[in-house]
């Protein structure tokens, strides 16, 4: 019996500390990164733990929400909304933001998701209510920039953050969707049509400026070939002058007698006499030598018609 009571003497107080070293291990927290734990003291609120370990007191203090401090993403269901031409259609949004304050986000607002959704819904009907289908079809961003700023100050008291809005869809009814679709495919056509336009003008102008720069090269040969045509007859005429003064040097400096300088007359008399002129000047001197040679052709023309005259 002693032995019994020596070992439970020994066991009870080994259990013991047992269960205060579980508590104590149970009651310390390592708060991570990007998180807050809310921790409350006897129901009331206490203090808000951030990055670090903490230690909880056991049976009084107890931690009421961890809370993410990183930005989220929700997006929520298409809503239907009538703009302000009484047209019906789905949008849905996407809601980006962040806990700032986690001691409003606990105790700001029962289901702060479903608010949240709740609040959306119930700002993008005012705004797409003063839009018409058109202004709500090109005014996303405007959209986008109201719904943020309106749902920001809205979720303040809860400590959230809006950080931005998107407008993800916007789905009009199937018969505007329709008509929307003829409207681009019309559109489309028109812009095809105007740049075959287009490229047929192009083309015209390529053809012309090609004509055009064929017909200034054509022309430009044709001058060139008549400057070298030109130089080549003036070339050749003061050849000929060159060769004729060469000539007369020549003869001036062998001093030619006066039969010499009749005959050369004579010959040029005789150029002369081919060409065209109807009426020609003869000097008195060629005109004695034009007789006797007239004469001595005569005299052997003669000789060829009757050989039996002798010599």
């Amino acid at each position: 019996m002693e032995l019994l009571a020596a070992i439970g003497g020994f066991i009870v107080p080994i259990i013991l500390i047992i269960l205060v070293i579980l508590i104590l291990a149970a009651n310390i927290k390592v708060v991570q990164q990007s998180k807050a734990y809310v921790v409350e003291r006897l129901g009331a609120f206490h203090s808000v733990w951030g990055v670090g370990i903490h230690f909880k007191v056991p049976f009084i203090e107890k931690v009421a929400k961890v809370v993410s401090l990183k930005e989220q993403v929700v997006d929520f269901a298409p809503q239907p909304v009538i703009t302000k031409d009484n047209v019906t259609m789905q949008i849905d949004t996407v809601i980006y933001f962040q806990i700032t304050d986690p001691k409003l986000y606990t105790y700001g607002v029962e289901h702060p998701m479903s608010a949240i959704e709740n609040l959306t819904a119930t700002t993008l009907r005012n705004i797409i209510g003063e839009l018409e289908l058109d202004q709500t079809l090109t005014s996303r961003d405007i959209i986008n920039t109201k719904m943020r700023m309106l749902l920001d100050e809205a979720t303040d008291p809860w400590g959230i953050k809006v950080g931005r809005v998107e407008l993800k869809n916007i789905i009009p009814p199937r018969e505007i969707q329709d008509a929307m679709e003829k409207q681009m495919k019309a559109e489309r056509e028109r812009r095809e049509s105007i740049l075959q336009a287009e490229g047929q003008k192009q083309s015209q102008i390529l053809v012309a400026e090609g004509e055009k720069q064929s017909l200034i090269l054509r022309a430009e040969a044709a001058k060139e070939a008549a400057i070298k045509k030109a130089e080549g007859e003036a070339e050749a005429i003061l050849k000929v002058q060159q060769a004729t003064a060469e000539a007369l040097k020549l003869l001036n400096e062998a001093a030619p007698n006066d039969q010499v300088v009749k005959i050369k007359a004579l010959e040029a008399f005789q150029a002369a006499a081919d060409g065209k002129a109807t009426k020609i000047i003869i000097p008195s001197e060629i005109q004695g030598l034009a007789g006797l040679c007239a004469s001595a052709k005569a005299l052997l023309e003669s000789d060829v018609k009757d050989p039996s005259v002798k010599k």
